[in-house]
C-alpha cells in the first residue's frame, strides 16, 4: 500500500469502507442503496447528490473486486503521470459523466416503453405503480470512472504491452481499450436484461476522451492542477539540454582568442539537433515514451549522457 499513489490509495480505501458499511447496514435492515444509489431522474427518490455517491457503492464482492483491481492497476500509473489533483478531478468528473449518460439511456427507454402514459406496470402478473417501478431503476458502482481510467492509460501509453487473462500473448493497451469499447457497445445495443449499466461504462469513457483531447489541445488548462512528477521529469530533462546548450555556446564566446584551439572546430554538432530533441520531448508528453522509435530513443539517451 505504501507504493500506491495517494489519491488512488484513498479511493481504494473509501470504496472498500463503503462496501463494508453497505453490507453491515443491510444486515440491520437499512437499504443504503436506495438512499445513495443513482435513481432515474423522474423517480421520486432521485437526488442530485446521488451523482457522486452512487460511484462508491457496489452490488457484491465480485463487482467491487474487479473495479478496484482495475483502479489499482491502471489508476496508480495514470496518477503518477498526471498528479493527484488532476487524477481525482478526472475520476470524479468521468463518474458523474457516466451517470449522466446512464440517465439519458434510461429516459430513452422510458419513452420507448411508453411509461409516461401508464399509471401501473405489470411485472410478472403483479401490478406495480409506475412511480414505484421507476424507483427500481438504480445505478451503482465505480465502473464508469474506472473505464475512464482505462481509457486514459491507453491514450497515455498506447503501445504498452499488457498480459490479460486468458490470452497467452501480450496486447497493446490501445487494442485493449478498443476491445472493451466494442464489447460494451455491443452489449448496450443488445438491450437491457443483464443488470449491467453498459451505457454508463461507455459514458465514462466518452467523457474521459473529451477531457483528454481538450487538455492536449489546451495544455495551459492543466496548470491549475499543478505539475505532475512526469511533467517535472521531462521539464527537468529539457532544462538540462537547454543549459548544456547555453554553456557550450558561452564557453566558446567568453574564452580569449589565443586560448581557443585552432586544430578543432567548435563543438556545434553537439547541439545542432536541439530542435529535434525538443520535438522528441514534446512527443513523449503527448503520446508517452513508448511512442518513440528506436532511433529517437537512442538520440535522447545519447544527449542525456552528454555524447
Amino acid at each position: 500500500m505504501n507504493n500506491i499513489p495517494t489519491m488512488t490509495k484513498n479511493l481504494l480505501i473509501v470504496n472498500f469502507l463503503a462496501f463494508v458499511a453497505t453490507w453491515v447496514l443491510e444486515l440491520r435492515g437499512i437499504d443504503i442503496t436506495s438512499l445513495l444509489g443513482l435513481h432515474f431522474f423522474l423517480a421520486k427518490d432521485f437526488h442530485l447528490y446521488q451523482f457522486i455517491t452512487y460511484m462508491f457503492l457496489h452490488g457484491g464482492f465480485t463487482h467491487i473486486f474487479f473495479n478496484m483491481f482495475a483502479l489499482w492497476m491502471f489508476g496508480a500509473v495514470v496518477e503518477r503521470v498526471w498528479g493527484p489533483k488532476k487524477f481525482l478531478f478526472y475520476y470524479i468528473s468521468c463518474g458523474i459523466g457516466a451517470g449522466l449518460i446512464q440517465e439519458v439511456a434510461q429516459y430513452v427507454n422510458y419513452i420507448a416503453e411508453g411509461l409516461d402514459t401508464f399509471e401501473r406496470v405489470n411485472l410478472g402478473g403483479t401490478l406495480m405503480l409506475t412511480e414505484d417501478y421507476l424507483n427500481l431503476w438504480t445505478t451503482i458502482g465505480a465502473s464508469g470512472a474506472v473505464y475512464a481510467i482505462l481509457l486514459a492509460f491507453g491514450m497515455i501509453f498506447p503501445n504498452e504491452r499488457l498480459f490479460i487473462i486468458p490470452f497467452p500473448f501480450p496486447i497493446k493497451a490501445k487494442w485493449l481499450v478498443i476491445g472493451y469499447i466494442a464489447i460494451e457497445l455491443f452489449s448496450a445495443l443488445s438491450g437491457p436484461g443483464d443488470g449491467v449499466a453498459h451505457t454508463a461504462h461507455l459514458g465514462g469513457m466518452l467523457f474521459g476522451f473529451i477531457m483528454i483531447r481538450y487538455w492536449k489541445k489546451h495544455p495551459e488548462s492543466s496548470n491549475r492542477f499543478g505539475r505532475s512528477r512526469g511533467q517535472e521529469f521531462f521539464d527537468n530533462m529539457k532544462h538540462r539540454f537547454d543549459e548544456r546548450k547555453q554553456n557550450g555556446r558561452r564557453r566558446w564566446v567568453d574564452e580569449p582568442d589565443e586560448e581557443k584551439p585552432h586544430a578543432e572546430e567548435p563543438p556545434k554538432k553537439k547541439w545542432e539537433n536541439q530542435e529535434e530533441i525538443d520535438a522528441i520531448l514534446d512527443k513523449i508528453r503527448k503520446s508517452g515514451y513508448d511512442s518513440l522509435t528506436k532511433e529517437e530513443k537512442k538520440k535522447l539517451f545519447d544527449q542525456s549522457k552528454g555524447n
